[in-house]
């Protein structure tokens, strides 16, 4: 079980620091505030609150839930944020995020992912908290991908037909530049 356990939490490591991050990153660099911000209808969230929903999903249930820091969370504020947050403040909000879960996860017993916690008035076992937060992730992150396409009218390109994984490439293209 240990190892299994240590695959789990490597996996979803990974997601969160190499697959969604650089996904929403991608399209943040794409859009202008004013962009990040427009929603469809009143009904439906802007991308800027997407992102402020996932940091304080991510935190509630990793950082907080399975890492046991005090929550502060406030959920409502995440889909009630009207006004502009400079996209520089979201990008770097979800990047602290990110490395905050990571850090949470590299530093956390696998042995442990059995044991019960209390979120949301719910009781659930570390791994379920996690698993959900990957899910949840997963969800929103195809959101802001797809708001992203419909704003931009365009193909993100994460993917070359070729068996070359253009997210990869992009990443180290970017760090190549700096």
């Amino acid at each position: 079980m240990d190892a299994i356990g240590q695959e789990f939490i490597a996996r979803t490591r990974y997601h969160f620091t190499d697959d969604f991050l650089p996904k929403i990153e991608r399209c943040l660099e794409r859009l202008a505030d004013e962009q990040i911000w427009w929603r469809p209808n009143d009904q439906s969230n802007s991308i800027g609150n997407l992102v402020l929903h996932l940091c304080g999903n991510a935190r509630q249930w990793i950082v907080c839930g399975v890492g046991e820091a005090a929550d502060t969370r406030n959920r409502d504020a995440e889909f009630a944020q009207r006004e502009t947050i400079p996209k520089a403040t979201l990008q770097s909000l979800l990047t602290q995020t990110i490395a905050d879960v990571d850090a949470t996860l590299e530093g956390y017993d696998a042995a442990r992912l059995l044991e019960r916690r209390t979120l949301q008035g719910m009781s659930v076992s570390a791994l379920e908290a996690i698993l959900h937060v990957v899910e949840h992730f997963s969800m929103h992150t195809g959101q802001i991908l797809l708001l992203t396409k419909i704003i931009t009218n365009s193909d993100l390109a994460f993917y070359k037909f070729k068996g070359t994984d253009s997210i990869h490439q992009w990443k180290m293209d970017a760090a190549g530049s700096q």
